[in-house]
């Protein structure tokens, strides 16, 4: 999924690997758009941004119905990039019936300490108003939602990048919490020459959840 003020073409159009390492893993991939600013949720301030209904439930049957998929979340991942990183474990982790896999990249896995930014507001109301919109609606706080095992999980963040603490939260809580997951940090910023890296890894983390699947 892609991020804020993206769309649906952007992982096509600037991750050029990404082709190649789709057909080497022998993957379906869908990028659905999240508009410009949804992070992926139901916004109980704007009825018209039903994203997580969208994706997890609507496009998920759509995709089933009309392509030749294993429809069980044991052949079914979700990931993405900041906006969409946020929005992949936050649906992953709303609907574990769905998805068995789940990554985020340069993810906005906190979204409280950004109240001002990246249309937030719209789709929440302001923080000062409706903070239970905030704390119900960001990934950190769902962790309550997993049992360790449930979810395979692969987080990676740039050590550059704006969303790098929250990340580092994140892992701190899901370490502290016994949920296993990857994760990965390494030099880089919150840009595409990152992402393109970052993803090779993320469909190879995929592949082997899926075969591990089968031979269970």
């Amino acid at each position: 999924m892609h991020g804020y003020s993206g769309n649906y073409s952007d992982w096509a159009k600037k991750a050029p690997n990404l082709g190649q390492a789709v057909d080497a893993n022998q993957l379906i991939i869908v990028c659905p758009d999240g508009n410009y600013g949804s992070w992926y949720f139901d916004s109980p301030a704007d009825p018209s941004f039903k994203y997580e209904t969208y994706v997890a439930s609507e496009l998920v049957s759509w995709v089933d119905s009309h392509y030749k998929t294993i429809k069980n979340r044991q052949a079914r991942a979700i990931t993405g990039l900041s906006m969409g990183g946020h929005g992949a474990l936050y649906l992953a982790f709303r609907h574990q019936d769905v998805f068995g896999a789940a990554g985020s990249m340069s993810g906005g896995v906190d979204i409280r300490p950004f109240p001002n930014n990246w249309d937030m507001a719209k789709r929440l109301g302001t923080y000062a108003q409706f903070p239970e919109r905030w704390e119900q609606n960001t990934v950190i706080n769902l962790l309550h939602l997993l049992t360790p095992g449930a979810l395979s999980l692969i987080i990676d963040c740039g050590t550059d990048d704006f969303f790098f603490r929250v990340n580092n939260n994140l892992h701190d809580k899901l370490l502290e919490r016994n949920i296993a997951h990857d994760y990965t940090t390494r030099p880089g910023a919150h840009n595409w020459n990152y992402w393109t890296n970052a993803v090779t890894y993320q469909l190879l983390f995929m592949r082997q959840f899926f075969d591990k699947q089968k031979r269970e």
